[in-house]
């Protein structure tokens, strides 16, 4: 039982910096020296420790191999215009984290735990933190079912444990994604709001065969009608029509996602337009033929803004307009980078120092 929060710390005895090869970033590759690992047993959360980064031993009848009791986060830490870490929106993660254990039927997480613990790993692997323009440490909080029994029951016990690893840009370059207009990836009522993980296990097939299509990405529409914007990959996705940004509102199926709230603000406090609404295929297909739509683009952690170049529909391609400096999507994205990186003002408080 957890009475006081201290971290345990276990240092590695050796590092594997020597390993990390910063011209040559592959996102999930290499993994800092150390991760956050805490039980829960009996009801209550026990000692959080940071101990050095390795495998975890679960028995085959893990319920969450079996029944798919796992979620998890991602989120990054920047290194500071002085040379300092900052971590964007942590409490937003936490507050994330804990929506997606309640529909999971999981325990939520105390704050103390996620923010002591994840300030605690960061700090002591702040030497992973890279700084070059575009990179950064990528985060991973997770939490999974650790009963050993068959049985379609919420688990006993649980893992909560945090693992990083340093990062470049995601995407270079503007992406190509079409339409998915059969596979579903969430409907009304699901799971498609929360971070588990057999949401994106069960969207690797469609991805696939449109990567074997040519494309990078999918555009997700609803269960339904399969003509609704839900969202871009594993990403939101936004458009900018008549110089409005357009973007899905949130529900059941779609993903609150943290770039997303962080780029409809900065869009509200320049003073232009934005619409949460409901958004077809066959709106944006016209938009992008009446020469209206002149942005399109994913907002998400890993890749931050992804524009978009051509988007397919129904087996016909739609080329996109060539993004100007002045495009929205290059501007919200210099700034989200410049208030992360501590190279500008950051009235909204996202920044939180380690």
């Amino acid at each position: 039982m957890l009475d006081t929060l201290t971290i345990d710390v276990h240092r590695a005895t050796t590092s594997r910096l020597g390993e990390l090869d910063l011209a040559n970033l592959e996102f999930g590759k290499l993994f800092a020296d150390h991760m956050l690992s805490v039980e829960y047993i009996g009801g209550e959360w026990q000692q959080p420790r940071v101990v050095p980064y390795g495998p975890l031993a679960v028995s085959p009848a893990n319920s969450a191999l079996h029944y798919g009791q796992a979620i998890f986060e991602g989120m990054k830490a920047y290194r500071q215009a002085d040379g300092g870490v900052g971590l964007f929106r942590p409490l937003d993660n936490w507050r994330r984290l804990n929506a997606s254990a309640e529909r999971m039927a999981m325990p939520t997480l105390p704050e103390e735990i996620f923010m002591q613990g994840l300030r605690e790993l960061v700090k002591l692997d702040a030497a992973w933190v890279p700084g070059a323009a575009g990179s950064s440490l990528y985060i991973r909080p997770f939490m999974f079912a650790t009963d050993g029994f068959l049985g379609v029951r919420p688990s006993n016990t649980y893992h909560f444990g945090i693992i990083s690893c340093p990062v470049a840009s995601f995407f270079t370059k503007p992406v190509r994604v079409r339409f998915e207009q059969q596979y579903v990836r969430a409907a009304p009522g699901g799971a498609g709001y929360a971070k588990n993980a057999g949401n994106y296990g069960a969207a690797m097939l469609p991805s696939k065969l449109a990567q074997e299509q040519g494309y990078h990405q999918l555009i997700w529409t609803d269960a339904s009608e399969h003509q609704y914007v839900e969202e871009s990959g594993a990403m939101n996705v936004m458009f900018v029509i008549d110089g409005t940004l357009i973007t899905p509102a949130l529900s059941t199926s779609i993903l609150d996602g943290i770039t997303r709230r962080s780029v409809l603000e900065l869009a509200r406090n320049w003073g232009m337009p934005v619409e949460e609404r409901r958004v077809s295929s066959r709106e944006i297909v016209a938009a992008i033929q009446e020469g209206r739509l002149t942005e399109a683009f994913g907002v998400g952690t890993a890749a931050t803004v992804a524009t978009i170049a051509t988007i397919g529909h129904e087996g016909h391609d739609y080329d996109l307009p060539a993004l100007t400096d002045s495009a929205f999507a290059r501007r919200v994205g210099a700034a989200l980078e410049a208030i992360r990186t501590g190279h500008a003002p950051d009235p909204h408080g996202w920044l939180v120092t380690v």
